[in-house]
């Protein structure tokens, strides 16, 4: 049942549509809609879990309503398999009644106990949420509903509605097995819910139900209309329409006036409007609304007579549109009487009130009194205001931003214009000392441009008798009704205020931003085109206002700060410049994301012996931890450079800190809440201008791009590595021979990882943006920054650009010797010969000192064959290779010690030693300073009998 195609049932539709198959044609359209929305909504037939709630209104007045109803149900099906389901406007049961008492024994939870939501997005089709969905009576059979454990059972759901105010109040199911479908319980649950209807609408105000029962007895009196009462809710329009219906029949009410209006819907389609006075037998005057519907989707038009209001039809045609198809105009219609209803101080206007039964039906709208109408339509548009300002005020966290959203929100439905003042430090996202002071004009809004406020961004300068420095002192509303007997106002600025008021400007609110018991700033509300002033209605209204941007404000103002404080620290972290060095050129950019500033970081390190490492790392999320992380990591990165290890070692440092710190930041309790370090990338290279060569290890990285002198550009394969902290995994190295000129790009993901973009496509944008040879790095950045970058990117962006440059091999010398004490001399001279062909006289004599105890050093304690080495870059680079891998290692040498100076000495010599191992061996190496700093003394001023004698190493 409830199919409409028989050669499928629904248990195999079902199949069908939960496979991807098409089942239109094969299901009714609100199942198959409600399969659809419940798909949407993420839930699965095994998977719908219904929430239970203890906020339950059981002793409300819905629940009154329908206490005896239910009771009488119950006696009904006494005996039967059926469950009576009562629920409120969320979906959530309030109570239920059993025609068999003893099934509840055999029932789940959710079938017997009050307080489970059968909202369809919780427990997808069903009927007391598709009702509510529909908003219209509904039948659920069998395999239609979208939940495993309801595929047995069959139910009817209809709305519980207020009469007058056609909201829902909940929902009337019944709930049985599916072989006992029964078209006669619709009739039955249909007339339930009526009662149920009628008893809410007992609960109402005794002067309303005067009015509706005045109503019915004049209905009751046009036998075409049978007395019954109409409604929206049998009407078939849209929740919307009704909508737009009834906002209008609220304004009609508070006229007061017998009309009949034109409504436009959605949809090129037209409904009337009839609003007639009514007064009931104790002298209740009001007003009711009723709906004049085509039948048959006939188009129901009126002309209005000449001379009529726009949008008001007179008493003629109220007359012809209740008069039959065929009726001559100015007869009566047959078989119908005239009702009389009494207006407010109106005599009795006879007139057809009651619909067709041939072209219109009449639906009974809204009831009210004129006054209350009128206030209801004031409060409606403010709750309106209100609703809609949660929504678009505090949009960003921007600080102008949300001002601005402010004053967007009140023109032009509260003022005419509005401008904001904020003090500076509320700007900056500091917290203000003295709101009074450094206010500057932040917004200025209005329905017109030209009026003559203090433009945005000038400095404010207020005199304490104006209404915005009293309201920011005294945190209180002030309402100004008439600017042009406001004095203080007036005097803050006598020529602006005449040319504020000649733009018939008249009436202020000056509210202040208050947040925490904190005076974030004024809001000032102006009104012109309405002649009437601000009332007390209106303040409260703007105040409302001003509280809800104001915590938005505050929320944008501190977010500003934090982010600010953030970013400094990032940045701080980051390399403030780089070291002076020869091998590589390079330039950078650091790009904060949307969402707040990340972990991304990167570095240039002078190594020994002219060489240069190039780190780019990424800490896995944002904000303050991130930034610390990062330069944790960074300084680590650092430290392990200056140990001259080759890039897998330094990584593998690295995993081991990240593994280390983790464990220190989560502590031994699981549940206090701290993640710890989530995850964080790394790619190292080295790149040595003496050889050409550049090793490089990635840990979970992206790989660089390599710009060759031509301008191709290649992605180099280099092994992946695990990111760092996760322990045990090795790194690998690989090494690439680097033309002159060419350019190492290294980056972060958020460079090419969007969620509006392709991996490829990214990648191939960052090919073109590079495919450009002989451009300096700097150029490089900016293209790339250009032409890669997001627009709204969600991780932060590290670039850095290195072009590299090549020593010149007349700048190096090498001899290779073996381990012989004789040819230290040897190598002495050829030193000095090598000094005077570079110009380097000057430092010879400690040079070749220095050189003497290294290799003297590598003689005594290490393994040929020897290799010395001098580089001529910024410094003069000594270095002495041998096979050994001892280290050396400075120490104080006693007084009568014969060894132990040689180290001392060569720290005293150059400006920097160390030691780096190779494959082969290790390399002693020592930088020499080519300049001596101004009133120093140099390497030339220590004085030696005898070289020779100095003990060695």
């Amino acid at each position: 049942m409830g199919l409409v195609a028989e050669d499928i049932g629904p248990v195999l539709a079902r199949e069908q549509f939960l496979r991807g198959g098409t089942v239109e044609g094969t299901v009714r359209s609100q199942i198959l809609d409600s399969w659809q929305r419940s798909q949407s909504l993420g839930l699965t037939p095994d998977g719908c879990e219904l929430p239970f709630t203890q906020d339950l209104d059981l002793e409300g007045r819905l629940v009154r309503a329908a206490g005896p109803v239910l009771d009488r149900l119950q006696a009904r099906f006494a005996g039967r398999n059926m469950n009576v389901a009562l629920a409120d406007g969320r979906g959530a049961v309030l109570q239920r009644r059993f025609g068999d008492t003893s099934q509840v024994r055999h029932l789940a939870a959710i079938q017997s106990v009050p307080g489970f939501i059968f909202a369809e997005k919780f427990g997808g089709t069903n009927g007391i949420g598709l009702a509510l969905a529909e908003r219209r009576h509904i039948n659920v059979y069998g395999a239609e509903h979208f939940a495993e454990r309801s595929q047995s059972n069959a139910c009817s759901a209809t709305p519980i509605r207020d009469l007058l105010s056609g909201r829902i109040e909940g929902v009337l199911c019944f709930g049985y097995p599916y072989t006992d479908v029964d078209g006669a319980l619709d009739i039955v649950i249909r007339k339930a819910a009526s009662a149920i209807e009628a008893r809410l609408l007992e609960q109402s105000s005794a002067r309303e139900r005067a009015l509706l029962q005045a109503y019915l007895d004049a209905r009751r009196r046009v036998p075409a209309g049978d007395g019954e009462l109409g409604g929206l809710t049998t009407s078939g329009l849209g929740w919307r329409d009704q909508m737009i219906l009834k906002e209008k029949a609220t304004e009609l009410i508070s006229s007061g006036r017998r009309a009949a209006v034109e409504v436009s819907l959605p949809g090129d389609r037209r409904v009337t409007l009839l609003s007639r006075p009514v007064t009931s037998s104790s002298g209740v005057e009001g007003v009711v609304i009723e709906a004049i519907l085509p039948s048959g989707q006939q188009r129901l038009t009126f002309s209005a007579p000449a001379g009529a209001p726009p949008g008001l039809l007179g008493q003629q045609a109220l007359a012809d549109a209740a008069r039959p198809r065929g009726h001559p105009p100015g007869t009566a219609a047959p078989g119908r009487t005239a009702a009389t209803a009494r207006g407010p101080g109106a005599p009795a206007v006879t007139g057809a009130v009651g619909p067709t039964a041939d072209a219109a039906a009449g639906q009974l709208v809204l009831v009210g009194e004129p006054g209350v109408g009128k206030y209801a339509v004031a409060a409606r548009r403010r709750l309106e205001l209100l609703s809609e300002a949660s929504t678009r005020i505090g949009t960003t966290l921007d600080v102008s931003r949300t001002a601005r959203e402010l004053a967007e929100m009140a023109v032009p439905r509260l003022a005419d214009f509005v401008t904001i003042d904020l003090p500076e430090a509320v700007l900056r996202g500091d917290e203000p000392t003295d709101p009074t002071k450094d206010l500057h004009r932040t917004v200025v809004h209005g329905i017109r441009d030209d009026c003559p406020f203090y433009p945005v961004g000038e400095r404010v300068h207020l005199r304490p008798t104006t209404p915005q420095l009293r309201c920011l002192t005294s945190g209180r509303t002030v309402l100004e009704p008439d600017l042009r007997s406001a004095a203080g106002w007036v005097s803050q600025d006598r020529s602006a205020a005449q040319r504020i008021l000649s733009h018939n400007v008249h009436s202020l609110i000056a509210v202040p931003l208050l947040a925490r018991g904190i005076a974030l700033g004024i809001a000032s509300f102006y009104r012109a085109q309405d002649p009437a002033p601000f009332g007390d209605d209106d303040r409260s209204l703007a105040q409302e206002l001003a509280t809800r941007a104001a915590i938005c404000i505050d929320n944008a103002r501190r977010y500003t700060r934090e982010h600010s404080m953030v970013l400094a620290l990032q940045r701080s972290l980051l390399p403030q410049g780089f070291p002076e060095q020869n091998a590589v050129e390079v330039a950078h950019r650091y790009m904060p994301a949307e969402s707040g500033v990340g972990g991304d970081w990167f570095d240039v390190i002078s190594l020994s012996s002219a060489r240069v490492a190039l780190v780019v790392g990424d800490v896995v999320g944002h904000g303050l931890h991130a930034a610390a992380t990062m330069g944790r990591l960074r300084t680590a990165a650092r430290n392990f450079a200056e140990l001259d290890l080759p890039p897998d070692e330094v990584l593998t440092h690295l995993d081991n800190l990240v593994g280390r710190l983790d464990r220190e930041e989560c502590g031994d309790d699981p549940f206090a809440g701290i993640t710890g370090i989530i995850g964080a990338t790394c790619l190292y290279a080295i790149y040595d201008p003496t050889s050409q060569q550049c090793t490089m290890a990635r840990a979970g990285h992206c790989p660089p791009a390599l710009v060759r002198p031509d301008g191709t550009v290649t992605f180099p394969e280099l092994p992946a590595g695990p990111p760092l902290g996760l322990g045990g995994l090795p790194f690998e190295t690989a090494e690439f021979h680097l033309a002159e000129g060419s350019q190492l790009v290294l980056y972060t993901d958020g460079l090419i990882e969007d969620r509006d973009r392709d991996f490829d496509e990214a990648l191939e944008q960052l090919r073109r943006a590079l495919a450009h040879p002989n451009r300096p790095p700097e150029e490089t950045c900016r293209a790339v920054v250009e032409g890669v970058v997001p627009e709204h990117p969600d991780d932060d962006i590290a670039l850095l650009v290195a072009r590299t440059h090549v020593l010149d091999p007349h700048r190096i010398a090498t001899w290779d010797l073996p381990a012989d004490p004789a040819l230290v001399s040897s190598v002495r001279s050829a030193v000095t010969r090598k000094l005077s062909e570079w110009g380097l006289e000057e430092i010879s004599f400690s040079t070749e000192l220095l050189l003497s105890e290294l290799v003297t050093n590598a003689v005594r304690y290490g393994s040929g064959p020897i290799q010395v080495r001098l580089i001529y870059d910024r410094t003069l680079t000594c270095e002495v290779a041998d096979a050994s891998s001892t280290a050396p290692h400075l120490r104080h040498a006693a007084t009568t010690d014969e060894g132990g100076r040689g180290l001392f000495l060569v720290a005293q010599l150059s400006q920097s030693w160390g030691t780096r191992y190779t494959p082969g061996g290790k390399v002693i190496w020592a930088e020499c300073p080519l300049e001596v700093p101004g009133g120093k003394s140099g390497p030339a001023v220590l004085s030696f009998d005898d070289i020779d004698d100095i003990p060695a190493i």
